[in-house]
């Protein structure tokens, strides 16, 4: 059985989809990209900037499935610029513990969502 999740405390979607939907004890969410969610605005005045509200969207679409990036067993990064990866993974690793962070995939993408920079989703199992 799947459970929609919802926050407040990240961007509501801008399509025909959800934040992340629970199944069995399995978070599965949506892209998440640079917007604040209090302002609407995206936050794009440094590649750093962006990447920490990115990741700060996914930790509040987990805490609404009462997770933490501790139970996050795979992620997957879209770039516009393959060339801004060692910026976004210093922000993106300080969320995560080394010995124990997930599987990952990296890809550089011709266009994303508001033609943001990066934009993330995860996997999560509790």
């Amino acid at each position: 059985m799947k459970k929609i999740i919802t926050t407040k405390n990240a961007p509501a979607p801008i399509g025909p989809y959800n934040q992340a939907v629970l199944s069995g004890n399995t978070l599965y969410t949506s892209g998440q990209i640079a917007i604040n969610p209090e302002s609407g605005e995206l936050v794009l005045d440094s590649i750093e900037n962006e990447t920490k509200q990115v990741m700060e969207n996914v930790k509040a679409v987990l805490d609404a499935a009462d997770m933490t990036f501790d139970d996050v067993i795979k992620t997957s990064i879209f770039i516009a610029d393959m060339h801004q990866f060692a910026k976004i993974n210093t922000v993106y690793g300080s969320y995560f513990n080394e010995e124990t962070a997930p599987a990952r995939e990296t890809v550089e993408v011709a266009n994303l969502p508001k033609f943001v920079n990066v934009e993330i989703s995860v996997i999560a199992v509790k």
